[in-house]
């Protein structure tokens, strides 16, 4: 019971951690916010059948989709610390280290390449996007970010729940 308390925390900040980055990358370098409705739109869209569309924009809005995309970020970031706690053991949450937390986090830009991307209208691992490159680099970078957020969220619960 405690691996699933500590696998939400650590899922929970590594989120965070990946949010700051963005608000960050967003105030600092000018950078493009993550529209988390977009992704609830996407979702909603699922529920009448529809799982891949021309471009997500200008797919008609559904209703509460931002707060869909704010909690499916949050599930998929607990998902994703699942998959580290569960590779790696309860053994890592006792003695977090930096490279099994970047493998999972970096592992993780397979999902929005394979299937969110493609499912919202901007192909396979950015494809059809003015500037893939740009968008697979900057990718890359938030989710190694995250893989950092798990590292830091898996001490910070280490030092509080278990030191």
């Amino acid at each position: 019971m405690n691996n699933l308390i500590y696998t939400l925390i650590i899922g929970i900040g590594a989120t965070a951690v990946m949010d700051v980055w963005g608000i960050t990358r967003k105030v600092l370098l000018n950078g493009k916010a993550s529209d988390y409705g977009m992704v609830g739109r996407w979702l909603g869209h699922m529920a009448s059948g529809t799982f891949t569309h021309e471009a997500i924009a200008k797919s008609p809005p559904i209703r509460g989709e931002r707060a869909i995309g704010w909690i499916a970020h949050y599930l998929t970031g607990i998902t994703f610390a699942a998959i580290l706690t569960v590779l790696w053991d309860a053994q890592w949450v006792q003695s977090p280290s930096l490279a099994p937390a970047l493998a999972v986090g970096i592992g993780t830009v397979l999902a929005p390449f394979l299937l969110m991307q493609p499912g919202m209208g901007a192909g396979i691992a950015a494809s059809k996007t003015p500037n893939p490159g740009a968008a697979r680099l900057q990718s890359l970078i938030t989710h190694a970010v995250f893989g950092l957020g798990l590292y830091l969220a898996g001490w910070a619960t280490h030092l509080v729940f278990l030191a």
